[in-house]
């Protein structure tokens, strides 16, 4: 019921378009037969809302995999280098989650480890709307960031890595049991930013999963049953994604393909002695740094939508 319902929103949608593309093409074929400027203009005034609902379309047509449907779980990890790269981390879990808000998406930051100078040690938050996954997972890489240090007296030029990691939220029917005696649960008193009755009661809750070594942890909520719940969400997840990994490399080793590469610096972010993000997969690039960090980075995960669909 659940596909069939999708298929029939699907289909409602491109009959919509449809229906509309063919209203402005009558609507044109009038206004030019009647030589009327202000029909014309009303056209063309269409036209920008039209292009981009059939590039949406298109783009949601090549998120067709397994789990391309499903809400999204990104975390970031700030690579070796100090505070620059803990504030690097930072740039970017704000990057992304200004990207959400820009598109109205709905967000729940799981967790967030802030670095004792600046900047964060990790962040883990989800982005809950249908094809999150598909839409955000060519985000999954190092991103690499080279710029005058704000934390440099000198004011030398650094450059900085984070990775992001990109994982689909587990359904009820791509569950992951976890035995008791696979998990080992800490708790402790969150930290950061928060009220007062988060910050001094062990609400945190910290799970382990022993046979893999995942660590996963939660503080956002003031219980601990709900800390542990979400946490818990995300480990599923993680168990689940490594599982589907585990067995894409199996068929990679039969098949003899050796292209996968996780981990791999796939977008450049240049603020110095130039401006200029470059995305190294796709070449997509712009000068208005401001912008991308500004969550505009529309133009670079439409292209790795394609990218991934090409190399798939």
């Amino acid at each position: 019921m659940r596909k069939r319902s999708s298929a029939v929103e699907k289909l409602s949608l491109v009959e919509s378009l449809t229906k509309d593309v063919v209203d402005a093409v009558e609507l044109l074929e009038l206004g030019a037969a009647d030589k009327d400027d202000a029909i014309m203009n009303e056209v063309e005034a269409q036209v920008p809302a039209l292009e981009a609902r059939v590039r949406q379309t298109e783009l949601e047509r090549m998120l067709s995999g397994p789990v391309d449907h499903a809400n999204a779980i990104v975390s970031i990890h700030p690579g070796a280098g100090g505070t620059e790269s803990k504030d690097w981390g930072e740039m970017l879990l704000r990057m992304y989650l200004r990207w959400a808000e820009r598109h109205n998406y709905p967000t729940e930051i799981y967790d967030t480890s802030y670095a004792e100078e600046a900047g964060i040690k990790s962040a883990t938050f989800s982005v809950k709307v249908p094809y999150a996954y598909g839409t955000l997972s060519a985000e999954h890489g190092t991103h690499r960031l080279v710029r005058i240090s704000p934390f440099d007296n000198q004011g030398r030029r650094q450059t900085s890595f984070a990775g992001v990691d990109v994982v689909p939220v587990v359904e009820s029917s791509d569950h992951v049991e976890i035995p008791d005696d696979d998990l080992r649960v800490d708790v402790y008193r969150s930290s950061g930013p928060g009220g007062q009755g988060v910050n001094t009661t062990d609400s945190a809750v910290r799970l382990t999963h022993l046979p893999t070594g995942i660590v996963v942890s939660c503080q956002n909520e003031r219980s601990q049953i709900q800390n542990k719940a979400s946490a818990l969400l995300v480990l599923q997840a993680k168990l689940l994604e490594r599982r589907r990994q585990d067995e894409a490399a199996k068929m990679a080793e039969i098949r003899g393909d050796s292209t996968t590469s996780w981990g791999t610096q796939i977008r450049n972010y240049v603020l110095h002695p130039y401006q200029l993000v470059k995305d190294l997969r796709t070449d997509v690039e712009t000068g208005n740094t401001t912008a991308v960090l500004d969550g505009e980075i529309d133009e670079f995960v439409e292209a790795g939508i394609r990218w991934r669909r090409r190399a798939q």
